[in-house]
Parts: structure tokens; sequence; C-alpha cells
């Protein structure tokens, strides 16, 4: 009974954090210290959140194809190019530092070179978000491996095991924890990666929305985009959680 209510607790902390803070927000626009024109309220933004919602759904839907279209192949990639990493030391070496390349060039410099070889379809904005999902797969996955039993590796390979079956039963199953933590990671950058691609060339979609609406300056708008995009980030990284306690049954806490 103590640790249900002790659970109860810490979930409701954070809910809590964010109600004082939505609460000071909208003290602080009635009090006029924040005008409308700079930041719009809670209440306003909740208001044009669900008066364009039907239109935001339709948006929505292209976002999240883009974003689940690009994880996938995210996902695959930074899995295989990780296992092959881990087969080959020469192969590690060579490609290690590529990685870290990827990932000091910033995305928005990226975006419209793509745009520009791949046109205003999807193929630009699936390629942007595995750009920036495939590094936290593989930098997780092959920091998983180093984390390998050693004892469990050497009686395996003194029982005649190949190396697949090494990886199969040690290194892999040892290696889920930084897998998920490099999903976990990867489903927000997902999101954002699609939304950013949107911004510069695109029909559909939530970063074409917030384009249209600023133009405008429907600033309430803009932050029920964003509401909506954190809330979706929220929800995959929660269905990520839930992914991983079905896969590992043996990491499930009481």
């Amino acid at each position: 009974m103590k640790k249900k209510l002790q659970s109860t607790v810490n979930r409701l902390i954070p809910l809590t954090a964010v109600a004082v803070l939505l609460f000071f927000w909208q003290i602080m626009y009635m009090a006029g210290v924040l005008p409308a024109y700079m930041l719009p309220s809670p209440l306003q933004v909740v208001a044009a959140l669900v008066g364009d919602f039907s239109l935001l759904l339709h948006h929505m839907e292209t976002t999240l194809l883009e974003a689940f279209a690009g994880l996938a192949i995210g996902i695959v990639s930074g899995f295989l190019v990780a296992a092959l990493m881990e087969h080959s030391s020469g192969l590690n070496r060579a490609l290690y530092p590529l990685l870290v390349i990827t990932q000091t060039v910033p995305t928005v410099a990226i975006a419209p070179l793509l745009v520009l070889w791949m046109g205003y379809g999807a193929a630009p904005k699936i390629t942007l978000v595995v750009i920036v999902t495939f590094f936290p797969i593989a930098v997780g996955l092959l920091d998983g491996f180093k984390t390998a039993d050693r004892d469990a590796v050497r009686l395996l390979q003194a029982m005649g095991a190949s190396p697949f079956q090494i990886f199969w039963h040690i290194k892999l199953p040892g290696s889920l924890n930084h897998f998920f933590a490099g999903v976990r990671i990867s489903v927000s950058y997902a999101i954002v990666g699609a939304v950013i691609s949107e911004w510069l060339g695109g029909f559909q979609g939530l970063g074409v929305y917030m384009t249209r609406v600023k133009k405008s300056y429907s600033y309430d708008k803009m932050f029920g985009v964003i509401f909506l995009i954190t809330a979706m980030s929220l929800a995959l990284m929660k269905l990520v959680d839930l992914i991983q306690w079905s896969v590992m049954p043996w990491n499930r806490k009481e």
C-alpha cells in the first residue's frame, strides 16, 4: 500500500509542476505583465487548439507518417551499422568519426539541401528524420555492446559458441537498455525533424501549418501546435516505455 501511494505521488509531482506553471502563466497574462501579442494565455492557446483541431489532425497525420517512416528506417539502419561495427574493429574505427560528423551539421542547414535535391514531397522529410534518429540508435547500441558480461562471453567461447550465438544470447540482450534509451531520444527527434523539414517546403504537415499561422501573426495557434507536438512526443516516449516493459520482462520493477 505504501509503495502504491509513493508511486502515485511520484506521478503527480510532474503534473502538479506543469499545472502550477500554467496557472502562473495565466495569472501573469491577466495581470497585464504578458501582452497577448507577445505571449498568449494558456486559455487562448487551448481555445485556438480546439478551434482548429480538425485541421490540425489532418496535418498531424502527415507529420506522423513522415516521422514513423524515418524512425523505422533510422532504427533498422542504426541497428545494422552498430552490429557491423561491433563485429569489425576496423569498421568501427572508420565509421565512428563519420557518425559524429553527421551530428555536427545543423538540421536547419541540411533541410534546404534535401528539399533542393528531392523536391517538396515526403522524401526529404523522411531523409532528415533518418539522419537525426540514426545516431542515438547506433551509438546507444555500441555502448550497450561494450557492457556485455565478459565472463559470460568467455564461457560461451569455451563452449564453442559462434560469434553470432554470442551476439544473440549475450551482447544483444545486454544492450537493450541502451537501445531503448536511444529509441526514446529518437522518437522525440523524429517529430521535431519532420516539423523542421516541413518549415522549408511542403504542402501538408504541422510545420506547414506553423508557417502559415506565423505569417498571419496567430501566436495562439503557434503555441497550440507547440503544445500538440509536445504531447505527441511524450505519448511516443511512453509507448517506447511500454514496448520496453513487454520486451524485457526480466527488467521489470515490482
